[in-house]
């Protein structure tokens, strides 16, 4: 009876610690069986992934491959040929403006010397007696002429005063103010008898102000419009002496014959015969 009491006490006293025991070991097969379901999940996860990339790759693969045809076709290559040969022809005409800007500075810097010749020369041969300079002498020639050819209107008209006011402008060296008189004028009295000379009068004045090419248009204009103008001669000396301010020495010798030629009785003749002389001489 002893026995059995002593063997009930330890059942009893030991009973516990089995039973944790047991509930510790199943809980770690739990764990175990969760940790394992898991990493399978992870690996079917990551096994997926790298099915997808594979697709990718072989998309990708597969796209390079047609490009990589397309670029091999017939087409595709005759268009790069023709890019290639574009470019080749881009890079030569860089190359041939690159001379030709070269051959442009060469060309002004010598217009620039020969000017510079021409108007020395210009300055030696029409000085003469007086120390005047040769702009004033291109000027005053052709001024002097503006009012020897005049057909004076009657005195107290607003005609004659307003042409009367551009001429004393003019005289005065007021050469802005002159042309803006002279074009005020050939718009209020286009049917006067003094168009030619306003007309001449507006040229010179542009001159004086150096806008040479306006003043060749100017007198082109007055040479087209009134071809019998005793204006006619002044103006192509005008036109000369702009042709040699914009060192087109070809242009005003050309200029120069004609005026000569077509006009030989003309005051201006003899300064246009040393003029002419001066720019003959000039070698090229």
């Amino acid at each position: 009876m002893r026995k059995l009491i002593l063997i009930s006490v330890y059942l009893l006293s030991v009973s516990p610690f089995a039973h944790a025991a047991l509930f510790d070991d199943k809980e770690a097969r739990q764990q175990i069986v969760d940790l394992q379901q898991k990493t399978e999940a992870q690996n079917q996860a990551t096994q997926t992934a790298l099915d997808a990339l594979k697709k990718s790759q072989q998309a990708l693969e597969q796209r390079i491959l047609s490009i990589e045809n397309v670029i091999k076709s017939q087409g595709l290559m005759d268009l790069l040929s023709q890019i290639d040969r574009l470019n080749e022809e881009l890079n030569k005409v860089k190359g041939e403006l690159e001379v030709a800007q070269h051959h442009i500075d060469v060309a002004q810097q010598r217009q620039k010397d020969l000017y510079a010749d021409t108007d020395g020369r210009l300055r030696k041969l029409e000085a003469g007696n007086s120390p005047a300079t040769n702009t004033a002498t291109e000027i005053k020639e052709p001024q002097a002429q503006i009012n020897s050819t005049n057909t004076t209107p009657a005195e107290s008209s607003p005609e004659s005063k307003a042409f009367e006011g551009a001429q004393a402008l003019l005289q005065a060296g007021k050469y802005k103010e002159a042309f803006d008189a002279f074009d005020k004028f050939l718009q209020g009295y286009a049917n006067s008898k003094q168009v030619p000379n306003a007309q001449y009068g507006l040229g010179y004045a542009q001159f004086s102000l150096k806008n040479y090419k306006a003043a060749i248009a100017t007198q082109q204009k007055l040479i087209a419009q009134f071809p019998d103008s005793a204006k006619v001669p002044d103006a192509k000396f005008n036109i000369a002496n702009c042709q040699i301010q914009l060192s087109d020495i070809e242009g005003a010798k050309k200029s120069l014959r004609e005026l000569i030629a077509q006009h030989p009785s003309s005051d201006l003749i003899p300064n246009a015969k040393r003029r002419l002389a001066v720019l003959e001489s000039i070698k090229k």
